[in-house]
């Protein structure tokens, strides 16, 4: 079974910055798109940023400049460091990775627990 593991959230003032982290553990032969998704209460979840194994990237308008998705094809964990936050960054943060099981193996989707960022003075 796979399993994501997410930790790093919490609260921070409005411009502050927070480190979130996503490893992915279980019987996997390899991990190929990781990404951040988030979402507020009352809003549907969205696309924060995603990272290939090669390590081209792409994340949503709204966070370019200040959010950099990063990760470690070693330790099969994925990162999301978040500066300038703001109060609408506010959500919570799911990690999500496609993933082999065997070589031969379709990558199948799985999802973190969620971990709660809360931006406020």
């Amino acid at each position: 079974q796979v399993q994501l593991v997410e930790s790093g959230g919490g609260l921070v003032q409005p411009g502050g910055s927070l480190r979130l982290s996503c490893a992915v553990s279980g019987l996997v032969f390899r991990v190929n798109d990781m990404g951040w998704y988030r979402q507020a209460p009352g809003k549907q979840r969205e696309l924060v940023a995603i990272i290939t194994r090669d390590g081209s990237r792409n994340s949503a308008d709204s966070v370019k400049d200040r959010f950099i998705i990063s990760r470690d094809n070693d330790k099969n964990t994925v990162y999301l460091q978040m500066s300038s936050l703001k109060p609408e960054d506010a959500a919570v943060y799911y990690c999500n990775a496609k993933a082999q099981r065997t070589i031969l193996s379709a990558s199948t989707e799985h999802w973190g627990q969620g971990t709660q960022v809360t931006v406020s003075s």
